[in-house]
């Protein structure tokens, strides 16, 4: 039977990757009825994340009452994988900047909920890996919040407890590990992380993501000088040197508090998923792949999901297809990645504003096509 991948990124604003999959998989079935189609909707670790590795792998949906940005209770959930011990976590479901709705301000929220979700999955659930999607952050805090929840101790100058948030991060004095839930010691943390900024300066969290996420010129400046305090805090009371590590900055500090309070790892998003999903593995006997994202250019080689996918498949020598939005200029290098063709989906010249509404019509139209071609050599 001939066998064939779908791996596509989502088209920002228009397709999630889990309707691309189902529209790709339709029009292939209406050609060639009895081929074997393998769906991989990629997340990039944002909103969606649990739900393109559960229509990948199955699994579960846990629902789970934690924490929200201001420390207000809210419904939250995170993904468990068939295999009954690796969790799959957005931290934008606790911490995430639609939940800080009109209110937002990353000096005052926190990522207490994401250690909630965490803490939940390792003690009720007995999970022992646990893949973190570090995208679309409401917080500042450098992942203080989250230690605090799985039972990392901060103090004041005064030794007195609390729990830090981004505007209160200078106020650390004392750091206690020795609290941490024993459960975190066995797991294999990883966060998908796709952003290489480190944890403080002109091109750390504050800096570069704060006024996103609600801060103004003097918060950024707050913001930022906390994130030093935090690291220098880590460097000088445990020589844990993470500030500088690429991708610390991810989720405002998230990334270096996964580095810091729970010997984690920040891992490409594509990456994750790949070898989550046991690409390489999948890759053995397919005769093609189909990949894609909303605009392939030169950027698209660092790290994005065409590269990584077609990277993967030209080891194994199978040809790959993206499907995309826009063609930038500058995509020499895609073609050598291993990309065989690129083919646009956009079918008449218009504006992105009406395109968006054309795109499922046109990507079902272009995958007619690209199949009618197939199908004199599949």
């Amino acid at each position: 039977m001939k066998k064939v991948i779908l791996a596509p990124d989502s088209f920002k604003g228009t397709m999630s990757s889990i309707k691309i999959c189902n529209i790709m998989e339709e029009v292939i079935n209406k050609h060639i009825p009895d081929i074997d189609v393998i769906k991989i909707p990629v997340a990039d670790g944002g909103e969606g994340t649990v739900e393109c590795f559960l229509e990948a792998l199955g699994g579960s949906i846990i629902q789970t009452e934690v924490s929200g940005p201001f420390f207000d209770k809210i419904n939250s959930f995170y993904g468990i994988l068939p295999d009954h011990t690796t969790a799959i976590i957005e931290m934008a479901a606790a911490a995430g900047l639609p939940l800080a709705g009109d209110k937002k301000d990353p000096t005052i929220t926190t990522t207490y909920g994401v250690g909630e979700l965490i803490k939940h999955a390792v003690t009720e659930n007995g999970i022992r890996k646990i893949i973190i999607g570090l995208g679309g952050s409401s917080t500042t805090d450098g992942g203080t919040g989250m230690a605090s929840a799985l039972g990392i101790k901060f103090y004041d100058e005064m030794d007195k407890e609390f729990i830090p948030v981004g505007g209160t991060l200078e106020k650390i004095a004392r750091i206690d590990l020795s609290g941490l839930i024993k459960e975190i010691k066995d797991c294999t943390i990883v966060a998908m992380c796709d952003v290489d900024n480190p944890l403080y300066g002109k091109n750390g969290a504050a800096y570069i993501f704060g006024p996103q996420k609600g801060a103004d010129d003097e918060s950024v400046r707050l913001l930022d000088k906390g994130l030093e305090h935090l690291a220098n805090q880590l460097k000088r009371q445990f020589n844990l040197n993470v500030a500088q590590k690429p991708g610390a900055g991810a989720a405002g500090g998230l990334g270096a508090g996964i580095l810091a309070f729970l010997n984690g790892s920040l891992e490409s998003g594509i990456e994750t998923v790949l070898d989550t999903v046991k690409f390489d593995a999948l890759l053995s006997d397919a005769n093609i792949v189909f990949t894609g994202e909303g605009r392939i250019d030169g950027q698209s080689l660092r790290g994005k999901v065409v590269a990584g996918v077609a990277k993967r498949a030209k080891k194994q020598n199978v040809p790959v297809i993206a499907v995309v939005g826009d063609i930038g200029d500058d995509i020499d290098g895609i073609h050598e990645a291993g990309v065989s063709a690129i083919v646009s989906i956009n079918r008449v010249a218009v504006p992105f504003s009406i395109a968006a509404t054309r795109s499922e019509g046109d990507l079902k139209n272009t995958m007619d096509t690209i199949m009618r071609l197939l199908k004199l050599t599949l």
